[in-house]
């Protein structure tokens, strides 16, 4: 069962319950400044082991000196020279730098514990699969793989830990022999088969899917496997039985690349790893004393520059975090350490062991002053400087372990405990390193003796600020508490910066504010429960939207939502965002009834903005609870995310009351035409029936697609109206012999009659009528007379001067005379018939009048004519014809005698020019004689 873990305390700097703080050596003075001479003389014994002390160090038998570890499970082996400092003042905090360990001038390297694991490995690690995910991510292990020989009857099993070893997962395995297993970005577990199939696994064990690595991979078997991650994503890297090698650079989207073939490779390499330079995958491997790359196109040897000679084979190598650096380990027990693109030698250093190593991993952070290898061999690390002065460090492991390389260090866990080793970052160096006179180290000295009252506090503290030294001094105790594992160091740092910011006038609290809030959600995720060890640079490398989705996958759904709310995160990024998740896990539960799941999600999340009720009820339907999905959408505000998923779910008919209750009219014809492609005709209409507007949204789309349709809905429905006007339109859209217009028109006019619309089947009689005759007049006459109007028949036939014909045709459709005369009048006059058109007008009594005559004269601009019937105009339209004309003194006569004073008016608007005076003072002084009158 699992229990907390203690502290999370470097195991050099322990304290015994009850026991005071330690004092240090005797003899000695605390705090900064300490005299050489009283550091020198300075010996006693460890209080925390009991060990002979001389000058902060403890002395062995053999006289070497080493750093106080009580309880240590791993033993620190020193070289036998040591570099030595002649004044070795107080460190800033007792003991605290008894894990540091030197690694060349100019970097520390420590080790501390993160958890004391607690899962019940009955296996060795080194009889597993083992698999971590890097950013203090998840452990798998695959027991009783099939390397090993079991009996055929026990099955392996694959097991999921937390970083803290708590279980979150145990499945037993049923599919086939595993090669290699590894985590995705997305913390997702790749399980490498022997065939070349890839399965897919969530972080608590859920099968997700599987994919092939190819033909060629399933025939040769899979030798060898590598997962890799890329800025695209990640790959799996495949060593087969024909010594060939198969990649995917990104598994989200698998796309297969096979590299070129290695000549006169017949055995597998001895090692070999994939590499990433310039956005491309590659292979490195080595055979023998030879370094083959092998990149999409070609394959090349490369040799490492400043190799020493002498090497016959490469037994590991390992690349950076980073893929810029690269270490190669040879049979000569050398390390060679250099750029990834071997085109820089950093350093190569020989450790005298030939063995070839389980496990090489870098070991370095961002802007490292000393990058690090870190060589493991079944009971012994080595930490090797990439500096040529540099000097080994060599841990004595009293277990089985593995290595995880992160961005900033190496996680290394075993059986019983999870452990981080890392360069010390610069601030953290700079504040507590012995005999550091550094501003931060001086401030922390200030908070301390300030918080016993005592004066030293103002003396270090004016030391600081006649240096200039306070901010600087302040923005590294802050820098440093980010860096610090251990909270009660984390709180003294910030609590030195809030004391330094107190003398400060224009400090910004942005930083001070941010860390504090790192530190309180790092604190919380590295609980044991929780199981997420991430430094502060890994976690600002991660962001915390990556952090919030890495503790959704692990259903911490309190924990992420009240990181959202104590950060203020936006609720379409934050807390609704993991309310959907959560609502997503709870369609799950299947031992819960459909509609106390929809209501505890209705309750929990309401109308949270950027939740989508859509997206729920879609993963409660590829959970096999249609009905849960149904009642889910019932509360999804916009119609447009609810139809597709009832498409979906096969419930079409509400699917349509829901887009027409949207009123969205492109949603209905989705909707529409999902149906008419699901039912059969008879119950699409019937269904159609039954909802009046989408029938009619469906006419006008028949209207325009699908005309034959709308034929079967009208005779559906026998409405005739309509058919009638159908057979009408197809009779111009679809036929082009007069034949089949004319069929088409009778068979309208029949669809009239039923519809008892006499009148339009008595026009479409007539028009059926018109074109007989028009057909006639073609094979008579000539010329073009089909599909045109009446009137335009008739117009045309008299400008053909076909007048008797037209007369006719007037009489045949009983045109009226006064459209007739207008007809006539304006071909007439369209022709500059003049005399032709004085003889009409003299042929009877006009029945439009003769105004007419006189517009149409004087819109052909032919003014001679128009004055012939301006006299013909009767009394009403004179003074209107009259000025048409252009006589306004005979207009303002006739006016005067009417006494008409619209006409006056009229006829006054017109007198604009000087020589319309006389005319105006007439109608003017008649004006007044009426009004005396």
């Amino acid at each position: 069962m699992s229990r907390p873990a203690p502290p999370s305390t470097p195991r050099g700097n322990r304290k015994e319950a009850g026991t005071a703080a330690w004092p240090g050596p005797p003899g000695r003075a605390q705090g900064p400044g300490v005299s050489q001479g009283a550091a020198a003389a300075a010996e006693g014994s460890c209080p925390l082991c009991g060990g002979q002390w001389r000058r902060l160090r403890h002395v062995t038998q053999a006289g070497r000196k080493r750093k106080c570890r009580p309880g240590a499970r791993a033993r620190r082996v020193f070289p036998a020279a040591l570099p030595s400092s002649s004044s070795i003042p107080a460190p800033a905090m007792d003991c605290y730098t008894a894990n540091w360990n030197p690694l060349g001038d100019s970097a520390f390297y420590r080790k501390y514990e993160l958890y004391s694991m607690d899962w019940d490995l009955k296996e060795e690690l080194r009889d597993c699969l083992v698999a971590a995910a890097p950013y203090g991510g998840p452990i798998a292990l695959l027991r009783n793989p099939w390397q090993k020989e079991k009996a055929a009857s026990i099955r392996p099993v694959l097991e999921i830990y937390s970083a803290s070893g708590v279980p979150l997962a145990s499945l037993l395995w049923k599919s086939g022999p595993v090669v290699s297993l590894g985590w995705s970005a997305e913390e997702e577990l790749l399980c490498v088969q022997e065939d070349g199939v890839v399965l897919v696994y969530g972080l608590h064990g859920d099968f997700r899917r599987h994919f092939s690595m190819g033909n060629e991979v399933l025939q040769n078997r899979v030798l060898d496997a590598r997962i890799f991650h890329t800025e695209f994503g990640s790959g799996v890297a495949i060593l087969t039985g024909a010594h060939r090698f198969t990649l995917s650079a990104n598994v989200g989207d698998l796309k297969l690349r096979r590299m070129p073939e290695v000549p006169g490779l017949q055995s597998a390499p001895s090692c070999w790893t994939a590499l990433c330079q310039d956005r491309v995958a590659l292979i490195l491997l080595a055979v023998g004393p030879d370094l083959y790359l092998l990149d999409h196109a070609a394959c090349s040897a490369v040799t490492p520059p400043g190799l020493a000679p002498g090497v016959s084979s490469f037994l590991q190598m390992a690349v950076s975090f980073t893929y810029r650096h690269l270490a190669l380990f040879t049979d000569t027990g050398s390390i060679w350490m250099g750029t990834a693109s071997l085109k820089e030698k950093l350093c190569e250093f020989n450790c005298n062991i030939r063995a070839p190593p389980k496990q090489m991993v870098w070991c370095s952070r961002p802007r490292s002053k000393e990058k690090a290898v870190v060589v493991a061999w079944e009971r012994r690390l080595m930490v090797v400087g990439d500096a040529p002065e540099s000097i080994q460090l060599m841990f004595v492991l009293d277990e089985d372990s593995y290595l995880v390389p992160e961005l900033d260090g190496v996680r290394i866990f075993s059986r019983s405990t999870h452990e981080f080793l890392h360069e010390v970052p610069v601030a953290s160096e700079e504040i507590f390193k012995i005999a550091s006179m550094a501003p931060g180290a001086l401030l922390l000295e200030a908070q301390k003796e300030y918080e016993k009252e005592s004066q030293k506090a103002d003396e270090y503290l004016r030391e600081i600020q006649e240096l200039g030294q306070l901010t600087q001094a302040v923005q590294q105790c802050i820098e440093a508490a980010g860096h610090e594992h251990r909270p009660d160091m984390q709180k003294s740092l910030l609590r030195a910066a809030s004391f330094g910011k107190c003398f400060l006038d224009r400090f910004p609290p942005d930083s001070f504010v941010r860390m504090c809030q790192d530190l309180r959600v790092l604190n919380a995720v590295r609980d044991y429960h929780i199981g997420i060890p991430l430094t502060y640079s890994q976690y600002k490398q991660l962001t915390i939207q990556v952090l919030l989705d890495r503790l959704v996958l692990r259903r911490l759904y309190p924990l992420a939502i009240q990181i959202c709310e104590y950060l203020r995160l936006p609720e379409v990024q934050g807390v609704s965002r993991i309310l959907a998740h959560w609502a997503c896990y709870k369609v799950q539960q299947k031992d819960v009834s459909d509609e106390d799941v929809a209501r505890a999600i209705n309750q929990k999340l309401g109308d949270t903005p950027g939740v989508s009720y859509s997206d729920i009820a879609t993963r409660a339907y590829d959970c096999g609870r249609t009905e849960l999905a149904i009642k889910l959408l019932e509360y999804e505000p916009r119609s447009g995310e609810q139809v597709p998923l009832l498409l979906k779910m096969k419930r079409s008919k509400l699917a349509l009351s829901k887009a027409i209750e949207s009123g969205d009219t492109d949603l209905v014809f989705t909707v529409l035409l999902h149906l008419k492609n699901e039912l059969n005709r008879g119950d699409f209409f019937m269904t159609l029936r039954n909802q009046p507007m989408a029938l009619s949204l469906y006419r006008q789309f028949c209207k325009h697609q699908e005309l034959e349709t709308l034929k079967d809905l009208y005779n559906q429905d026998d409405n005739h109206q309509e058919l009638g006007s159908f057979h009408i339109r197809a009779s111009y859209s679809s036929e082009e012999r007069i034949e089949g217009r004319v069929a088409a028109l009778q068979t309208a006019a029949d669809a009239f009659y039923k519809a008892k619309n006499e009148f339009a089947a008595k026009a479409t009689e007539d028009q059926m009528r018109l074109l007989r005759l028009q057909r006639r007049l073609e094979d008579e006459l000539g010329g073009q007379f089909l599909d045109l109007s009446l009137h335009d028949t008739v117009t045309t036939l008299i400008l053909g001067g076909h007048n008797k014909r037209a007369e006719q045709l007037a009489r045949d459709f009983r045109i009226p005379d006064k459209r007739l005369w207008w007809l006539k009048l304006t071909a007439l006059a369209d022709l500059e018939e003049w005399e032709e058109l004085e003889k009409f007008s003299k042929s009877k009594k006009s029945p439009i009048g003769y105004l007419p005559f006189v517009e149409i004269c004087m819109k052909q601009h032919n003014k001679y004519e128009a004055k012939k019937y301006a006299s013909r105009v009767g009394p009403e339209q004179k003074v209107k014809a009259l000025l048409l004309v252009g006589d306004v003194a005979q207009a303002a006569d006739v006016a005067i005698e009417r006494r008409n004073e619209a006409e006056l008016t009229l006829v006054l608007s017109q007198c604009t020019g000087a020589a319309d005076g006389a005319t105006a003072d007439k109608i003017q002084r008649a004006r007044v004689q009426a009004q005396k009158k």
